[in-house]
């Protein structure tokens, strides 16, 4: 669960005292606590309501208010945000937290919603259209959402970690020279097909789609695609950092996208427009989805 730590506001932080030395070496090295056990996403402090402003609405009408703002105890000077396991975890961890004032303040704990806290008012085209805008946030280019056809591609195959994925382009390029004896090829697209492994691994077959009865070449491996809904992302830079896509894909996007993925292979899907001289365009990588969207 994601959890807002707001820092009240006392006199001395609406008088824009700032804090003494200690307290921010204090606060710096509570910080790094939280980052090193993976609770802390964001942290700001606030400037006092005298810089500030509020927006007032009646109806159609907007009235702007210039701080400063007189209830000083319904005020924050700061915030947290946090990923932890419960309202308990966070609490902890409040208590260990240094005071933030000089003086007595408060800090309150407000769990964030969680989009299955919706339920069905939240519409499987609601999820994707926010999966779509968290894809524009973090720089990754909007994915489409389609249901991607049975495949079965066949290629050269061979296992990889984080360190050792660089190899991937050597694979290439020794399947390129042989993609000529793929039986009975369907379509003009190539696919990097990825698998992951219960070793922190992952399986990669260069490949191309082929007939389902189609006999293989020696040494060559398949793997079958079922078909399923897919969140396809385009990846516009050069192919050499195409892995940082899908970095940032599976480690940002996924855990915050409000979608399920499913456990099945996620693959690049080079097509037509892919030039393998300039290493652009024409690439998409296609992430698997629990289906129905849920």
């Amino acid at each position: 669960m994601k959890v807002m730590v707001i820092v009240k506001a006392t006199q001395a932080s609406e008088a824009g005292v700032m804090p003494s030395q200690e307290l921010v070496v204090a606060m710096g090295r509570f910080n790094e606590e939280l980052v090193k056990a993976g609770v802390l996403l964001a942290a700001e402090g606030l400037q006092p309501s005298s810089r500030g402003a509020r927006v007032r609405f009646s109806g159609t009408s907007r009235t702007v208010i210039d701080g400063p703002f007189a209830e000083t105890k319904e005020l924050i000077a700061g915030y947290w945000l946090w990923k932890v396991a419960s309202l308990d975890e966070a609490l902890e961890w409040v208590k260990r937290c240094p005071n933030p004032h000089l003086e007595d303040g408060d800090v309150e704990i407000r769990p964030l919603f969680e989009r299955e806290d919706f339920g069905k008012i939240l519409t499987p085209e609601c999820r994707e259209r926010d999966a779509r805008l968290w894809a524009e946030v973090l720089g990754l280019a909007g994915p489409r959402f389609e249901y991607g056809s049975q495949l079965r591609i066949a290629g050269f195959s061979d296992s990889y970690t984080l360190e050792t994925r660089q190899n991937i382009p050597a694979q290439w390029a020794r399947f390129v020279d042989q993609i000529a004896k793929a039986p009975e090829r369907i379509g003009d697209n190539a696919y990097g097909v990825c698998e992951f492994q219960s070793d922190c691994g992952f399986s990669y077959l260069s490949g191309v789609a082929v007939a389902d009865g189609a006999t293989l070449p020696a040494g060559w491996k398949d793997v079958q695609i079922t078909a399923r809904r897919y969140a396809v992302f385009s990846h516009r830079d050069h192919v050499s950092s195409i892995a940082g896509t899908i970095d940032c894909i599976w480690t940002k996007w996924v855990p915050d996208s409000g979608l399920k993925t499913a456990p099945a292979p996620f693959f690049e899907r080079y097509t037509t427009d892919f030039n393998p001289h300039t290493g652009l365009g024409g690439m998409e990588i296609w992430i698997p989805l629990a289906d129905p969207v849920a």
